[in-house]
């Protein structure tokens, strides 16, 4: 098992203005587009731990609480909550920054990514040392997500074929 590392070891942000090819007809940031950007960051944030390739296994939830229009500032921060022993819960929260630097909070994205070996199977990864209650909070809610996730698994079936 390789060395833990620590919440701020990962952290990563990423910074668009939005441009006319990010708007819905709406003019509003176009929401496919910031899922991508949201699984993106949170692959670099899984990648900076782990230090290895990753995937997504699952968006495990995504909320958008505000919108982002044309010009706007938008800032996505990510950082871990959770490591399984391939797996790792990244957070993303994604705000809309004002030139006076206050920020608001317009969406939520929890994102669990899975470390790759050389042969694109799943692979160990380092544990997560908590530094505050802050991310002891954070890991204990992550981790009754997890049951959440297991049991819906066990509970839901499968979609049907041709439906």
């Amino acid at each position: 098992m390789e060395c833990e590392k620590t919440v701020k070891d990962s952290y990563t942000e990423q910074v668009q203005i939005l441009s006319q090819g990010a708007l819905n007809g709406y003019a509003r940031l176009f929401g496919g587009q910031l899922m991508q950007w949201i699984d993106v960051v949170a692959a670099v944030a899984a990648r900076r731990h782990c230090g290895k390739n990753v995937t997504t296994a699952a968006v495990d939830h995504l909320t958008f609480e505000g919108p982002a229009h044309a010009n706007d500032t938008v800032l996505l921060c990510a950082f871990l909550t959770y490591t399984g022993r391939t797996s790792m819960e990244v957070c993303v929260r994604t705000y809309v920054e004002k030139l006076n630097g206050e920020r608001q909070l317009i969406n939520t994205a929890y994102l669990i990514m899975v470390a790759l070996d050389e042969q694109e199977r799943p692979s160990p990864v380092p544990g997560l040392r908590l530094c505050s209650e802050e991310e002891r909070v954070r890991w204990e809610e992550a981790k009754e997500r997890k049951r959440f996730r297991q049991s819906r698994l066990q509970t839901e079936k499968p979609c049907a074929r041709g439906q």
